[in-house]
């Protein structure tokens, strides 16, 4: 990897054409500006040539992976930031190579890197809550989590967790199996950066907010919550114009949204007070 894909080229791209480390390190790239991608890329790659040997001599899926799984989390170190859970660094990737930590959805992009490099075909999950991914198996998929050293789950422990975020009911299996479906490479970078956005809007970092919301939408520019939240940010800022342009844009997108009115009033109160600076 000599260098990063621009913001500008992302949009284009079919969803599972994005390249995952390179996109997360671009993320990264923004809150490091010096980040070059060549050490990580080598990183992996060593990574990739320890494991060739060990991995090529198993008989299946399941023992390649778990190969894996013991390199990078019982040898290398990876694991989970139970002590800092909310710092963005966990989801910055040259962060979560540098200290070893991370949180479920980057923990899984190294591990899925790194596998997919070893010909494995591991693919993420956009779970509710708690980022997993599975691996395909004879007779099913094999569903772990990267955030406990790759754990496998069961389907009952999986309907479990679903329940708590789907107030209390339990998926039936048609509705499991949905919910398991690979996530594509693009829906995995846009929760990456929304991740990103909720911790900085918990810190009052509107900045950061508003940058986290306009790469969103150099991802996926269709997202028109997008527009508006950054619209809000530059609010926060104090930015109007781009304020009032962003929320113009929201409601001519969502005409019938449930914050129309609310939106409706920040815009006439923002040109109100732009007015009377002038």
């Amino acid at each position: 990897m000599t260098d990063l894909p621009s913001w500008d080229s992302l949009a284009r791209m079919d969803d599972d054409a994005l390249p995952l480390l390179g996109t997360a390190l671009l993320i990264a790239r923004d809150e490091y500006p010096g980040l070059s991608p060549e050490p990580y890329d080598a990183i992996v790659g060593g990574y990739v040539d320890a494991l060739r040997g060990e991995v090529k001599a198993q008989d299946s899926a399941p023992a390649r992976m778990a190969v894996i799984n013991r390199y990078l989390f019982d040898e290398v170190g990876f694991g989970g930031n139970n002590e800092s859970y909310s710092d963005p660094r966990n989801s910055y990737l040259n962060d979560v190579f540098d200290r070893k930590l991370g949180i479920p959805i980057s923990l899984a992009l190294v591990q899925m890197e790194i596998a997919r490099r070893l010909d494995v075909p591991l693919d993420g999950i956009s779970f509710p809550g708690h980022f997993l991914v599975r691996l395909p198996v004879d007779d099913g998929i094999l569903v772990m989590d990267p955030y406990n050293k790759g754990r496998s789950l069961s389907a009952d422990e999986l309907r479990d967790r679903v329940s708590v975020h789907c107030g209390g009911q339990t998926p039936d299996d048609s509705e499991l199996l949905h919910i398991l479906a690979p996530a594509t490479h693009r829906a995995i970078l846009l929760r990456m950066l929304r991740n990103l956005k909720a911790l900085y809007a918990d810190r009052d970092d509107w900045e950061r907010v508003a940058r986290s919301s306009d790469r969103l939408l150099k991802i996926a520019p269709g997202l028109s919550e997008e527009v508006r939240d950054r619209g809000l940010a530059y609010l926060k800022l104090g930015h109007v114009a781009g304020a009032r342009d962003d929320l113009t844009r929201y409601l001519h997108a969502q005409p019938d949204a449930q914050d129309e009115e609310a939106i409706r009033s920040l815009l006439i109160e923002a040109t109100g007070n732009a007015r009377r600076l002038n």
